[in-house]
């Protein structure tokens, strides 16, 4: 496989910190690298390198000659001033993007939605973030270099763009490099992990799974090895304190498959133990919601809308429940009719009498009023312990052995809330609330702004919480993970999902499917409803082959139709304005119509014949 980047004796470092210390990689034509570590090691740092946007205090990054290089910053560097047409597909000619297959199954699956002629300044965080990445993905790049590309992408989006990589080059040919948290993601696209970690950067094979069962591996290893040192260093002190040499056979070491480093690991989750102490906890009644309906109230603006209709749902005691639904879909209501911060406008919100309910969102809530206090003055007025696990696996943790499971260090402990990352300030919230000892637990997005290992560490804290719990992520991962059932709000209505999010998905692209009208594109038609046009009127089933006569012909083709069909437009606004100037001329009228239906009638074979092109092209 072809060299396309590579690092040589990388050496990066901080007043206070050494990030990587004599580093050496590679990425060559095929590699599709999924980078993994913990916040703060330099994935970023390490990527920026990789891009040129960072240069290293020694060692040197080099790249093959003739390598276009693709970066996605994890920042917004959007420009402002320009629309999202200009951001995309830039100064290209709309004839030449919209026969690029590849550009309109970016725009298809990334910018749905979002108007094509909007300026970028008045798009909200996430719509900035899908055009960003929908720029990038529409130009032709032989490396991507990807910074944690699925922030602010919902489910559908984030399985389009897993299809998308896994399609964008042959097997053997570019180079991708993705940073992120979503363990699904780099389980669909990846064929090797990078971790970082203590200043080295550890190659694995394959993606997050095949890592996972290597670094156990790795592990399993590491303590043999420690153990066996140990023992033989207690051997020899032995000998030397009894004055004879010792006589020991050489140990013998096999690595075991993947399947022996699992057989004597329990279930995640004890359900029965589970289920008992949350009924024991809530009673039979937790929240019913009969018959409900909500939605907004009504502005002088806008309209008063209602995104719930006829809900009909009893939730359970120690029930997992995963919610999945579009950008607003209802997602939010939903929650605010369980706690009760929305109220129905139909229907019946019922919840139990012991029902003590506590909700995760991503608005710090509990931590506003102690930004300034130290972590260690908030953990003195907490409970003096937390039990975690069931049954044979319950232990007694103190708030500070808690804290430290969830990876902060005694350093950490007298710094101030307001001081600490985003990711440790959402740990110390979720401490606050299960120290709480909520019998409902309800998380909006918890994973945003944790790695992979802290995400691990969280889940393993799930399994042992007593109680109904009820998610909205967009990590599949995730909830896949914590949740044992998962439903979806479709249509203002919620809907059981046996099969699960593929189930989700594929409800999802039906419904999509059906909401696709034909239509012919007129000469400027929005980005999305063109994407999809063209798609599904092509004609031919054969091709050119790439820089034949007969593909030059078809491309001059579109040249010439683009331009009669910009004249066909011209003529045509002329006759309707012809049309106002003789209102009362009715022979005028006549004649004026006729032409004008003969022009219609042109533009519209014109457009036909351009998609067909267009068509042939794609195929």
């Amino acid at each position: 496989m072809a060299h396309l980047l590579g690092a040589e004796s990388l050496h990066l470092e901080f007043p206070a910190k050494v990030v990587f210390d004599s580093v050496s990689l590679g990425l060559n034509d095929g590699d599709r690298v999924g980078m993994v570590g913990r916040n703060g090691d330099g994935k970023t740092s390490l990527l920026a390198m990789l891009a040129g946007r960072q240069a290293p205090d020694a060692g040197r990054v080099t790249v093959r000659g003739g390598v276009r290089v693709g970066v996605l910053d994890q920042t917004d560097t959007l420009d402002d001033a320009l629309t999202v047409e200009q951001t995309v597909v830039g100064a290209t000619p709309e004839h030449v993007w919209a026969g690029d297959a590849r550009v309109r199954d970016v725009i298809r699956g990334l910018l749905a939605g979002i108007p094509w002629d909007a300026p970028v300044t008045v798009l909200s965080g996430g719509q900035r973030r899908r055009v960003a990445l929908a720029g990038l993905l529409a130009g032709e790049w032989e490396v991507l270099l990807l910074d944690e590309p699925t922030n602010h992408l919902d489910v559908e989006a984030i399985t389009w763009l897993a299809g998308h990589l896994r399609r964008r080059w042959a097997p053997n040919a570019g180079g991708l490099l993705v940073i992120t948290h979503d363990r699904w993601f780099l389980d669909e696209v990846c064929t090797a992990t990078w971790e970082v970690h203590d200043r080295v950067v550890e190659p694995f094979e394959g993606g997050y799974a095949a890592y996972i069962l290597q670094r156990v591996e790795r592990d399993r290893m590491a303590a043999s090895t420690e153990a066996k040192r140990q023992n033989l260093a207690r051997k020899e002190l032995a000998w030397l304190r009894r004055g004879a040499p010792a006589r020991t056979s050489k140990p013998k070491f096999r690595i075991d498959a993947a399947s022996a480093l699992i057989a004597d690991v329990p279930e995640i989750r004890d359900k029965v133990s589970l289920q008992s102490l949350a009924v024991g906890r809530l009673g039979k009644d937790v929240v019913d919601l009969l018959d409900v309906s909500a939605g907004y109230d009504g502005t002088e603006v806008l309209p008063s809308v209602e995104v719930l209709h006829g809900v009909e749902w009893r939730i359970a005691p120690g029930e997992r429940t995963g919610i999945l639904g579009v950008n607003g879909a209802g997602k939010s209501t939903l929650l605010g009719l369980i706690t009760g911060a929305v109220r129905p406008t139909a229907g019946t919100v019922k919840r139990g009498k012991t029902v003590k309910i506590a909700a995760l969102d991503q608005r710090l809530g509990e931590l506003e009023n102690h930004m300034s206090e130290p972590v260690r003055v908030i953990l003195d007025r907490l409970r003096t312990t937390y039990t975690v696990g069931t049954g044979a696996r319950a232990q007694e943790l103190t708030p500070g052995a808690l804290l430290e499971r969830l990876g902060f260090s005694a350093a950490q402990l007298s710094t101030p809330v307001r001081d600490l990352s985003g990711g440790q300030q959402r740990r110390l919230q979720l401490l606050l609330i299960l120290l709480d000892q909520p019998n409902v637990l309800i998380l909006d997005e918890p994973t945003n702004d944790m790695d992979t290992d802290m995400l691990a560490v969280i889940e393993d804290l799930l399994d042992s919480w007593p109680g109904t719990l009820i998610a909205v992520s967009h990590d599949r991962y995730f909830l896949e993970r914590v949740t044992d059932q998962q439903y979806a709000i479709l249509d203002g209505r919620l809907r059981h999902l046996p099969g699960g999010i593929d189930e989700y998905l594929r409800l999802r692209s039906h419904a999509l499917s059906a909401d696709k009208a034909p239509a012919r594109p007129p000469a400027r038609t929005p980005a999305p409803a063109l994407a999809a046009a063209p798609a599904a009127a092509a004609v031919s089933a054969t091709g050119f082959t790439p820089g034949s006569a007969a593909e030059r012909a078809a491309k001059k083709e579109l040249d010439r139709l683009d331009r009669q069909i910009a004249r066909a437009g011209e003529r045509e606004a002329k006759l309707h304005a012809e049309l106002a100037a003789h209102a009362t001329d009715y022979e005028k009228l006549t004649a004026l119509g006729t032409r004008l239906a003969a022009v219609e009638a042109e533009k519209a074979d014109l457009e036909e014949r351009w998609l067909e092109v267009a068509g042939s092209l794609e195929s």
